[in-house]
């Protein structure tokens, strides 16, 4: 059974990146969407560099642009992970339907997406660190709002 959430990849610039991420989706029975342009080409090779082979087992939709993502998906709530975010992620509740985005490494969101989004969550980090590898923050993030949703796929 699919998880009650979704991740959102805004226009992701490195394409180890989006497989990792791909990679996770797949074992958490996470679907994703990627929203492009991406800042890389999008081939098989340079995705399964990292998603090795779980890449056919995610369930992905790529949009050709945000707005038609928008027109598309209809997400229930916009969950906006942010550096720029209101709520910790610690205290941040999580709701079956939510899509949680992620911006591009190099620059995050624009401030019209970041508007759009209807709670901007942050990962709290230690004094001095700007933030975390995408990939990373998708782990952290995904697993969080599984948790609280009781929600990781059944053990094998």
């Amino acid at each position: 059974m699919p998880a009650p959430i979704r991740l959102a990849l805004y226009e992701p610039d490195i394409a180890p990146n989006v497989g990792a991420i791909l990679r996770l989706a797949a074992c958490l029975e996470v679907g994703v969407d990627v929203i492009e342009p991406c800042g890389f080409v999008w081939s098989e090779p340079k995705l399964r560099r990292a998603g090795m082979d779980y890449l056919d087992r995610v369930a992905l939709v790529r949009h050709t642009s945000w707005a038609r993502y928008l027109d598309a998906a209809r997400p229930r709530r916009l969950v906006l992970l942010t550096t720029r975010g209101a709520s910790p992620l610690p205290g941040f509740d999580f709701a079956a339907g939510d899509t949680l985005l992620f911006g591009r490494e190099s620059a995050g969101v624009p401030d019209a997406v970041h508007a759009a989004a209807d709670a901007r969550v942050a990962i709290p980090l230690a004094q001095g660190a700007r933030s975390l590898n995408v990939a990373i923050a998708a782990g952290i993030a995904t697993a969080e709002a599984l948790r609280q949703l009781d929600a990781f796929p059944a053990a094998a």
